[in-house]
């Protein structure tokens, strides 16, 4: 489908979608969906200032720790909750939706994507594969394993996902629970579980200050409880963050080994913590259209796919806030936010129109 035509296609699908989550009483979907176009600022809004410029290695034992922390991360979230619904600036199902993000660190939305999007969307995905536009690996988890392995941020081949990646009900939902403009960034495809261990998602998209990261799980088709569906564990985005230095993972370490250091270090000590707080799992079994909003710190998973002849399709979304330094604490870079380390604003400057890092080699 041409450009054009996509975005007018998705113009029309978001009018409608609308009117549908009107007529469902789901007002927290609304599309009043910030400016995209403008992209993240350098600018950090933390309480204690932080030149991106200088910072040298991108580690979160690099930074201070400093708030302020996403609204409904502070210790009177249920305070504020109420308060904003007492002076309207959140409707009742909002202030439902916050106090179950306060309280478990996610929030499923059913039916949050029309059918005719959802399918749009993988046909044109399907369609690309087919053009050879993109390349999928076998990832075979076992013989006899049918289906294709994942593809990281499709959205720059395929306007469609691209246009899902910006739906306002993702967008809008996100926004709303970090409390701040949410900035799509990364999306991944993938035909079948992934059967990934735990984990939370700061260690590998890190922001200053910590916790403005939202991210979601659509549900392409219906998921199967034999698919390997997504697993999570509520309530676990209240545990203390661990990242890549607290389970000794130097960035040597990781530079010479990747993710065999991740999985020797990392992934056992998330499973310790899941025991030592008896943090129980939950799945995700969802109907198409379904999504699964989580926390930057909530636990999750791939669970084992029981029978390898059944597909899960799925997008994952993933959006920064704005107003943060966002990176990548295990490889311990910046995010394709900021674009490379060469184009960050010199160490000192007050703003990335004075002076970046590439001028100055000229």
């Amino acid at each position: 489908m041409a450009p054009s035509l996509a975005r007018a296609v998705g113009v029309a699908r978001t009018l409608k979608t609308a009117a549908r989550n009107l007529a469902l009483g789901r007002d927290d979907a609304l599309p009043v969906t910030p400016e995209l176009s403008r992209g993240p600022s350098h600018k950090v809004d933390a309480d204690i200032p932080v030149d991106i410029g200088c910072i040298k290695v991108f580690r979160a034992e690099s930074f201070p720790e400093a708030g302020p922390s996403p609204w409904l991360d502070q210790p009177d979230a249920r305070d504020i909750i109420e308060r904003r619904l007492a002076r309207r600036e959140i409707t009742p199902r909002q202030a439902e939706i916050c106090r179950y993000w306060e309280a478990n660190g996610y929030y499923v939305l059913r039916g949050a994507i029309d059918p005719d999007t959802i399918d749009e969307a993988w046909a044109a995905y399907e369609a690309a594969i087919v053009r050879g536009e993109v390349t999928l690996g076998a990832e075979k988890a076992a013989e006899g394993d049918p289906h294709p392995g994942r593809y990281l941020n499709p959205h720059l081949k395929v306007e469609e996902l691209d246009q899902l990646l910006k739906h306002p009900v993702l967008v809008n939902f996100s926004s709303m629970v970090l409390g701040r403009p949410a900035i799509p960034f990364q999306t991944i495809a993938s035909h079948k579980g992934s059967q990934q261990s735990e984990h939370s998602d700061s260690i590998h998209m890190t922001t200053y200050p910590l916790g403005y990261l939202a991210a979601c799980w659509i549900a392409m088709e219906d998921i199967h409880a034999d698919a390997g569906p997504l697993v999570y564990y509520p309530g676990t985005h209240r545990l203390p963050y661990l990242f890549s230095h607290d389970v000794g993972i130097s960035t040597d370490d990781f530079r010479e080994r990747g993710y065999g250091a991740y999985s020797e270090h990392y992934e056992p000590a998330i499973k310790n913590e899941i025991a030592e707080h008896g943090a129980k799992p939950a799945h995700f079994t969802a109907r198409k259209g379904d999504v699964l909003f989580w926390h930057a710190n909530l636990l999750h998973g791939g669970s084992a796919r029981v029978d390898m002849q059944r597909s899960r399709k799925a997008l994952v979304h993933h959006y920064f806030a704005e107003g943060c330094i966002c990176y990548h604490d295990l490889s311990a870079s910046t995010s394709a936010v900021h674009g490379p380390v060469e184009s960050l604003p010199t160490c000192g400057a007050s703003s990335p129109d004075i002076k970046v890092r590439n001028q100055i080699a000229r």
